[in-house]
């Protein structure tokens, strides 16, 4: 594949990871957990990932949720609203707060030269947080995106990351859900009808390497 595929001169590329953290990952610590057979295959498939990105030079920027007060989670009506209830997300109020273990990467997750930020308060990675300008400042303009959840931050990133203007590919393999196969599927049927690229973690690579975009 070439830079026109993904529409643009000159591919430059990034990997943002969404969320990869105990918060959803760690069963012994997730107040948001994903099943324990995905969550144990997304940290798996991310931490090979990533490494073949970074052989490849491409820049990696993991951004975390953290809050600090639960009025930063009340503050968006719905969350408020379905707080302590039986809503897959009704646990809210106890997730991600500062300090807490939750807000820590996953093992084999971070690696030398990473850039985190951990300033994420919403689905959408680029509200309240430096992302855009960090890669602005990388001139990055193609974004391998990865993480959790693929029906809410994965899916609400590559929505944000379309509208500003970047080429987003969503790397199927090293993305999941807490809401079950279902959920995810639709998330990415919906991204890839609308809003950017779906493709498995070797294709990707080899995609972005064939565009340039890759060492």
């Amino acid at each position: 594949m070439t830079a026109e595929h993904f529409g643009v001169d000159e591919l430059r590329a990034a990997v943002v990871t969404i969320d990869l953290h105990r918060g959803h990952l760690d069963p012994g610590t997730a107040t948001l957990p994903l099943r324990p057979e995905p969550a144990g295959r997304v940290v798996s498939a991310n931490a090979r990932f990533l490494e073949s990105a970074r052989m490849g030079g491409l820049p990696v920027v993991h951004v975390v949720t953290v809050y600090r007060d639960l009025e930063e989670i009340h503050s968006n009506p719905f969350w408020k609203a379905i707080d302590a209830t039986e809503n897959a997300r009704g646990d809210m109020r106890r997730h991600n707060m500062k300090g807490s273990a939750g807000t820590q990467l996953m093992p084999g997750i971070l690696g030398p030269g990473d850039r985190v930020l951990e300033t994420k308060k919403r689905y959408d990675c680029f509200l309240g947080t430096e992302l855009d300008f960090v890669l602005r400042t990388l001139r990055v303009n193609t974004l391998l995106l990865t993480g959790v959840n693929t029906n809410s931050c994965v899916l609400t990133t590559t929505v944000a990351a379309s509208s500003r203007d970047y080429a987003p590919i969503v790397v199927a393999d090293c993305v999941d859900t807490m809401d079950g196969p279902d959920f995810h599927r639709m998330a990415l049927a919906c991204i890839e009808r609308a809003f950017g690229w779906v493709m498995r973690s070797d294709e990707a690579l080899r995609a972005v390497r064939a565009g340039g975009g890759v060492g």
